[in-house]
């Protein structure tokens, strides 16, 4: 399987499926071809794959990564001094380089873990169980997903601390006066998403940081949504930590790192305790291992990290800007596409959002529209995104949700809303 830098880069005209003007428009068709899922049949029909906001789909370069690691090195890492071990160790630590490099940050300030869920918990368990009290408050927005309310409510329930909500306006933004109003000498912590997993809404990360540095207040940041979609320079960012996942931005399941000042780190009691983690041993007591490893208790999930490190080249040979702009144009093809719809409501509709649309189409359940527009190929999600306070606030029980990815193609646009129309009709 080639690089996508190796073949994809064609000077020429733009087009739709080449990209726009510059100095190589870039072939997205071949981009696509290195997916081998996207080739396949659903009820006999082409697949239309536009679910990429729950996992991504992986190209052949990850596929192929994991396959070798088990066919030629497979080992445990750190713990033996044989080839394999060593072959094993140096692949996964290149894997966290490649992801600190990818985010701007230092290779000792990422642990490793399953995913942005272990890693918000570990903030919750190690950061802010050890430190909140009665009296304290916890800031959240009204759009997280449940891995960024259910730690927190935990935390709560445990301290005495309680939990504030950040309103949004009605078309799905953040409202960020009354975010810096809620910024209140109580609130310990807030926990915001870049993007929003419903709604696409992208938040203004970095002066919400500024804003709550200002004051004291520690920032966790959920990336989940944003890292597969567009730069992001943690760095930049300003926050105290940021988690995110590697299965929606084309790695393996059971993927993701938290990233967290080293300070923070330094000071944080371990999450979970085993091999790995430590220093030194004794019934007398334990010394633990410096950060970031004294996070990482128990065999990791090597395989799939190398598949994540060869997802973090493969991205960046692409470029995150082209894949921002790819999807954004793919975005605004859809909007165009979809006002041929009747009865159509579209959830979410801020400036500037990323490639996600939920909808519902009038006197049609959610789960209707999904389970007929699979039979025409078209894979979509239908439910309530593990996201039920913003639903409630939405004032529905289930949405549909196409997202979009760098992978999909003008033509599956013009695909899903042919189907989306034919189902319309089929329901009346």
């Amino acid at each position: 399987m080639n690089a996508p830098g190796a073949t994809h880069a064609k000077p020429g005209p733009a087009t739709p499926e080449t990209g726009g003007e510059g100095v190589a428009a870039i072939d997205w068709a071949s981009i696509r071809a290195d997916f081998p899922l996207l080739d396949r049949e659903v009820h006999g029909k082409p697949l239309v794959y536009l679910d990429s906001a729950n996992t991504g789909q992986k190209p052949g370069v990850v596929i192929e990564a994991v396959d070798d690691f088990y066919r030629r090195h497979n080992a445990n890492v750190s713990r033996a001094v044989h080839q394999l071990g060593s072959e094993a160790t140096d692949a996964y630590e290149a894997s966290r380089r490649k992801l600190a490099a990818f985010l701007n940050v230092r290779a000792d300030e990422l642990v490793l873990c399953s995913g942005t869920t272990f890693a918000i918990n570990l903030v919750a368990y190690s950061w802010a169980l050890p430190r909140l009290k009665a009296g304290d408050t916890i800031l959240v927005s009204r759009m997280e997903h449940h891995a960024n309310i259910v730690p927190w409510q935990l935390v709560a329930e445990r301290t005495g601390a309680r939990i504030k909500i950040a309103e949004i306006t009605p078309d799905g933004a953040l409202d960020l006066d009354a975010l810096h109003a809620a910024m209140t000498p109580d609130v310990r912590l807030l926990a915001v998403t870049h993007v929003s997993n419903v709604l696409g809404t992208v938040n203004p990360v970095r002066d919400i940081c500024r804003q709550a540095r200002k004051r004291g207040i520690v920032t966790v940041i959920d990336g989940s949504q944003a890292l597969p979609h567009r730069p992001v320079d943690i760095a930049a960012i300003g926050c105290d930590f940021y988690a995110f996942t590697g299965h929606k931005m084309c790695g393996p399941t059971g993927t993701g790192a938290l990233w967290a000042r080293r300070e923070h780190l330094a000071a944080m009691p371990p999450f979970i305790g085993g091999g790995e983690m430590i220093s030194e041993v004794s019934f007398d007591g334990t010394v633990y291992a410096a950060p970031p490893h004294k996070f990482e208790a128990g065999t990791p999930n090597i395989a799939g990290f190398i598949g994540l490190g060869a997802a973090v080249d493969y991205l960046s040979t692409i470029g995150m800007d082209n894949i921002e702009a790819r999807e954004q144009a793919l975005l605004a093809h859809l909007a165009e596409e979809l006002r041929q719809v009747d009865g159509l409501r579209v959830f979410g509709t801020a400036p500037g959002k990323a490639a996600v649309v939920s909808f519902l189409v009038e006197g049609a359940h959610a789960h209707d529209l999904a389970t007929l527009l699979d039979l025409e190929g078209v894979a979509i999600r239908s439910g309530q995104h593990c996201a039920h306070p913003l639903l409630q606030w939405l004032g529905v029980a289930a949405t549909c949700r196409a997202s979009l990815a760098f992978y999909n193609t003008h033509a599956e646009v013009e695909r899903f809303v042919a189907a989306l129309c034919k189902v319309r009709k089929l329901l009346g």
